[in-house]
């Protein structure tokens, strides 16, 4: 049996929660598996419907993860444990075992500079587990720079569940919604400084002036939102950018696929770092071709020049000149179609191979 250890699952939403919940249900139909997560509202409907044993831990956060740690020792003292994977080195922490440890790094949560507490909190969780399983290349590299020992760590990329298909009736709404406007980018985040939202409005600014019917579609929501919206103001672009959040799954995948260019060319803000970038991949699920920043973890979601483009994030000009290379010519539709093609090697029944290797 393994033990998987969360602080983000679903019914929550989010990157890492459909992550630790694809890589749950996959390695439960090779191995034994048990999960224990945070409690959220809600989870019990949820839970049923999983093929697997899921305890969920509640109490107010310090608390909690005391609970967590020690009714995770009693388990493990009770049943033979083959070994443990985690979602973050702080879910890690607390465990008193000598079975195999796995954690999964994602970049933002161990970029602390070297020699501070934190730093030296990471290191004592990652030098001590079997193996360190990196997000990305660029999260490999950062490891290494954080004083990660590098023959401990293996880079295995998020998986993805095959795209749902669409929903005609919704298909139909978006369309009539957009209408005349194209070219369309869009971008699935949520709004804050490293997601570079600012930079892309700025350059639409430019964009319009070539292509007077184009629309920039924003999707999430975040502490940047209304920043975002005071600039599209001043910069007399309220006929250029649509924002939509809190909308069903089959409107957001609509938007996508019914656009032309995905656009986050994000940047290190910070600490806060894109380790991988999975809204790329999900965009290229439809056809949709990418431009993700070269500041993390996008290149091992994008080939350059050929799924899309990789750009300096914090050089409008270069940001500028992407996304027109990308539509001048309806550069798109080739990117699209290698990107379609290029994104199948990120399916959840290819990742959990590499998974098994490292487990068995």
């Amino acid at each position: 049996m393994y033990l998987i250890v969360t602080r983000t699952f679903p019914p929550e939403l989010g990157g890492m929660q459909s992550l630790i919940w694809g890589l749950s249900r996959e390695l439960s139909k090779n191995f034994m598996i048990k999960v224990f997560a945070d409690y959220i509202e809600g989870h019990t409907e949820f839970d049923n419907q999983a093929s697997f044993s899921i305890e969920r831990v509640g109490g107010i956060k310090l608390i909690r993860k005391y609970r967590k740690a020690q009714l995770i020792n009693e388990f493990i003292k009770n049943n033979k444990i083959e070994g443990i994977i985690a979602d973050h080195w702080k879910s890690l922490e607390l465990i008193k075992s000598s079975r195999k440890k796995y954690c999964l790094i994602h970049s933002k949560e161990i970029n602390h500079p070297n020699g501070s507490s934190l730093n030296k909190r990471v290191l004592n969780v990652l030098n001590n587990v079997e193996k360190v399983i990196a997000n990305s290349q660029f999260t490999k590299n950062l490891a290494i720079q954080c004083g990660v020992n590098e023959n401990n760590i293996v880079v295995i990329n998020p998986g993805i569940d095959p795209a749902k298909e669409l929903n005609k009736k919704t298909v139909n709404k978006v369309e009539s919604l957009l209408k005349v406007k194209t070219p369309r980018l869009v971008t699935v985040s949520r709004f804050d400084k490293r997601k570079n939202h600012e930079k892309v409005v700025m350059a639409l600014r430019n964009l319009k002036q070539i292509y007077p019917d184009i629309v920039y579609i924003c999707i999430g929501y975040g502490e940047e939102e209304e920043n975002i919206k005071n600039l599209v103001k001043e910069l007399d672009l309220e006929g250029q950018v649509m924002f939509f959040k809190n909308i069903t799954i089959d409107l957001k995948n609509a938007l996508i696929a019914k656009s032309n260019v995905f656009v986050m060319p994000s940047i290190i803000h910070k600490k806060s770092v894109e380790g991988f970038g999975i809204a790329y991949v999900e965009a290229a699920q439809y056809g949709i071709p990418s431009i993700g920043g070269k500041d993390g973890g996008a290149a091992d979601a994008i080939e350059h020049e050929k799924t899309g483009l990789i750009c300096d994030g914090n050089n409008l000009d270069d940001i500028y000149s992407s996304i027109n290379t990308t539509l001048e010519n309806k550069k798109y539709l080739e990117f699209g179609k290698n990107a379609k093609e290029f994104v199948t090697k990120f399916e959840w029944n290819k990742i959990i191979e590499d998974y098994k290797k490292i487990l068995n």
